[in-house]
Parts: C-alpha cells; sequence; structure tokens
C-alpha cells in the first residue's frame, strides 16, 4: 500500500524482502534477501534516491552506514525496537505510561507486588501477545522466570483500561499532520475492528492528539507514525509507539481525503503536509486466514464494502490477510 501510493505520484519503487512472493512483489521492483543482508542493503542503496522501512524488525545497525537516505533516522527505529529504550523516551518525553520496572534477570521479579496484576514483555521481538505472560499470582512467576531468563524485558502494571485507541501522525521532519483518532477493538490479542473516529469526547480527543505530536515534534517525524494508547477513567496512557503506518490507520485509504500511506511518502520526500479531512465515519474490519470466506461473502452481500486483500500467496490462521472498509456509522458491523 505504501508502494501503490508511490507509484501514484510517479515515483518508481524498489523493495527488500526475503519473501519473493511478498506483497510488495506485486507492485514493485524486489531484491529477495534477508532484512540485514548487508550485500543486499548496499544494493538496495545504490538503486534508491530514498530509504523508508516498512516495519520494526530491521536492523538498524545494518541500516546505519546509510542513515543519510533514510529520512525517518535511526532513533525513532531503535526506540520503537525496544520496550526499555521505549518506556524511557516516553517518560523523559513527560508522556505518561503504565508503572513498569526494567526486568533484566529474573531476579529482578522479585520487586513485583504481586497485590498488583502485570504484564511481563519482551524488550524486543514480541507482537500480537507473543512474548508476554501475565503475572497474577505467585504460581505465574515460573513463567515469566523463563522470559525473563532468555530475554531483557519490562514488567507494567496491568491496565484496566475502557478503550484502546490509536492516533496516526505524518511528519516531515518539521510540520506533522494528524489523522482522526481511532478507537480499537481486538480478538485474541490481534486487532480485529478499528473505528474511526473513536468514540471518546472531545477533551480526550484533544488530549490524544497532543500526546501524538508530542512525540512527533520531540522525534522530528519524517513519514508515518502510530501511538497506541489506553483510554482509562482519569487518564490516556501510551501504550507503544510503532514507526510506520499501522493497520488501525487502514481506513484513511477511503475515509480521509489523504491516507497514511500518502503522507508517508510524501513525508520522507520532505514534501509539504495538508490538513487531514475526515470525509466519512468508517470501521475497519480484519481479515484473517480463516476469515477469507467470510470477507468474500461480506464484499458480496455489501457492494459498497471496500474489500483489500494484500496478495499474500498463503492464507494460515491468524494472519493477516487483507482488511474490509465499510463507510459507515454503524459500529455493531462485523464479518
Amino acid at each position: 500500500m505504501m508502494a501503490i501510493s508511490a507509484i501514484y505520484m510517479g515515483y518508481k519503487v524498489i523493495v527488500l524482502d526475503p519473501d519473493e512472493t511478498c506483497p510488495a512483489s506485486h507492485v514493485a521492483k524486489q531484491i529477495v534477501a534477508k532484512y540485514d543482508d548487508q550485500q543486499a542493503i548496499a544494493e538496495l542503496v545504490e538503486q534508491a534516491d530514498i530509504l523508508t522501512y516498512e516495519f520494526e524488525n530491521v536492523s538498524a545497525d545494518a541500516l546505519a552506514p546509510y542513515e543519510a537516505k533514510l529520512p525517518q533516522g535511526l532513533d525513532l527505529l531503535r526506540i520503537s525496537q525496544n520496550r526499555i529504550l521505549e518506556k524511557a523516551f516516553l517518560v523523559e518525553a513527560g508522556i505518561k505510561v503504565a508503572p513498569y520496572i526494567v526486568v533484566n534477570t529474573p531476579e529482578d521479579l522479585e520487586a513485583l507486588d504481586l497485590s498488583i496484576k502485570h504484564v511481563v514483555k519482551t524488550a524486543t521481538g514480541g507482537y500480537d501477545g507473543h512474548g508476554q505472560v501475565v503475572v497474577e499470582k505467585a504460581a505465574d512467576l515460573t513463567a515469566a522466570r523463563e522470559l525473563s531468563a532468555a530475554h531483557a524485558c519490562v514488567a507494567e502494571s496491568y491496565v484496566d483500561y475502557l478503550k484502546e485507541i490509536s492516533v496516526i501522525v505524518s511528519g516531515n521532519g518539521t510540520a506533522f499532520s494528524v489523522f482522526p483518532t481511532c478507537e480499537n477493538q481486538h480478538k485474541n490479542n490481534i486487532l480485529d475492528k478499528t473505528i474511526m473516529p473513536a468514540r471518546i469526547s472531545p477533551y480526550l480527543e484533544k488530549e490524544a492528539r497532543q500526546i501524538a505530536l508530542t512525540i512527533a515534534e520531540k522525534m522530528k517525524l519524517a513519514g508515518t507514525m502510530c501511538i497506541e494508547m489506553f483510554v482509562t477513567q482519569h487518564d490516556i496512557l501510551v501504550n507503544e509507539i510503532a514507526p510506520r503506518p499501522h493497520n488501525s490507520g487502514h481506513a484513511t485509504i477511503e475515509a480521509c481525503d489523504f491516507s497514511q500511506f500518502d503522507l508517508h511518502i510524501r513525508g520522507v520526500l520532505g514534501q509539504d503536509l495538508p490538513k487531514v479531512v475526515l470525509q466519512s465515519p468508517a470501521i475497519m474490519l480484519q481479515v484473517l486466514g480463516q476469515d477469507m470466506a467470510a470477507a468474500a461473502k461480506f464484499a458480496q452481500d455489501n457492494t459498497s464494502t471496500h474489500l483489500h486483500l494484500y496478495g499474500k500467496i498463503e492464507a494460515k490462521e491468524n494472519r493477516k490477510m487483507g482488511h474490509v472498509t465499510v463507510l459507515t456509522d454503524d459500529y455493531t458491523i462485523s464479518l
């Protein structure tokens, strides 16, 4: 989708991906190699005027020699790759997060107050609930110790939140555009539905946007970034940062006058950014491998539906295969 936006603007795109059948291979020239393959990265750099990354599990060290061609820079990448660095950055920026401790060894878990529920998360590599252990009682510490013996971790106080929201923000290094706040619903720790705009008060909407702008300004953001947040009874807490377009922002393709992908491309190219306008309320329904038949039927039965399939060859359970966007304020819709 990032490549498609760039192509519509008249640019040529080349991608590096280890999967020769990756979605971007359908629309762009491809170098098939691992993300940390130095020779392949050098080849990519030789052929590209501008570099950008599409997800955070790429090697910052491998990209370091070519940072001059990377408008996003590497600070945001390194921070978002490591929860310990991420928490420290947010706290220093004056952003509220859940109370936490750094867990470098299993012995550090002894500092946990077991009268409070905690979530122990690996500092690197976790996603969609992987690399996490919930600690509610002493018996749960066994699994947490095993996790922390293998990885540096953070142990966060469990947040009893009312809603999870996310704010997509794009920048060109000096100026920033904020998209409407999204409300996210999950199933089995995987995003299932996004509602745009989020059903929150104007006050909370303003606060969430300001948090996103503060982070973007601190990072001198170029491109698109997502900030995931928890709305509690009394506050907004930041959960994590994704330094890229995010699946909670997919509805922007139809619901807004510019998509998160459009502004990512404009941002990394240093172009002026428009103020984003929401043209219609919308919902985005995630299509996982097990949802393919239901999504096809939903699109057939609802002809105003926008069905996006990513072109992944094999549909596996819980693999993100596409999404459905419906321009509506009926937020009860599901596949």
